[in-house]
């Protein structure tokens, strides 16, 4: 029969383990923190992604908004065993970009930097580009004829 001793144990850790695992599903219900910067020629989102590494990171643009999907992992610590899972494994976050943005999709690059901040550098499109969007539309014999 237990003692009154580790009931009290197990009830603690069950608690912990309740409060750790809906901690964790709220983290991931959450959308990560972001912001939306603007230069002259760019837009740069940043996304806070902890505990990311490069290959667990998706980075999407549809519409005029920037997307981060994150599945992190837990990585195993020789001689610990899990007590609290607080930490979510599956993290996202959109942002849209400015009303009236026109930007180069196509030559949008992404980093992950050490301390775990993803940099989404989306370039504004130049009028050079927009004028050789303009004459390819113009090559294919368009709509309007």
């Amino acid at each position: 029969m237990p003692s009154l001793r580790d009931l009290g144990e197990s009830v603690g850790e069950a608690v912990l383990d309740g409060v750790g695992r809906a901690s964790a599903r709220l983290q991931e219900r959450r959308p990560l923190a972001a912001d939306v910067l603007e230069s002259e020629d760019a837009y740069l989102v940043v996304f806070d992604a902890p505990g990311a590494e490069r290959e667990d990171v998706q980075v999407r643009y549809d519409g005029a908004e920037v997307g981060v999907r994150v599945d992190r992992f837990r990585e195993f610590q020789d001689g610990f065993e899990m007590r609290v899972p607080g930490r979510g494994l599956s993290l996202s976050g959109e942002v849209t970009l400015p009303v009236g943005a026109d930007v180069d999709v196509d030559a949008a690059e992404a980093t992950l930097t050490e301390n775990g901040t993803v940099r989404v550098r989306v370039p504004k499109r130049t009028d050079e580009h927009a004028e050789g969007a303009d004459e390819a539309a113009d090559d294919t014999g368009g709509a309007e004829e």
